[in-house]
């Protein structure tokens, strides 16, 4: 028998459930430890600073 083609909605369910997947994997490992510190030399620090002493 032929392969059957997927219909939009079952293609969609599976890349949505495929994605679903990933970002939930991305977002159980993120556990505090000495690698996800932030570190003071960061970008992210460094505007965080500078938008400290705008509004202050």
């Amino acid at each position: 028998m032929g392969v059957t083609r997927l219909k939009r909605k079952d293609r969609r369910n599976k890349t949505f459930s495929r994605l679903e997947v990933q970002f939930l994997k991305l977002a159980t490992n993120l556990q505090p430890g000495s690698r996800s510190a932030q570190s003071t030399k960061d970008q992210l620090a460094k505007n965080n600073e500078v938008l400290a002493s705008l509004s202050k």
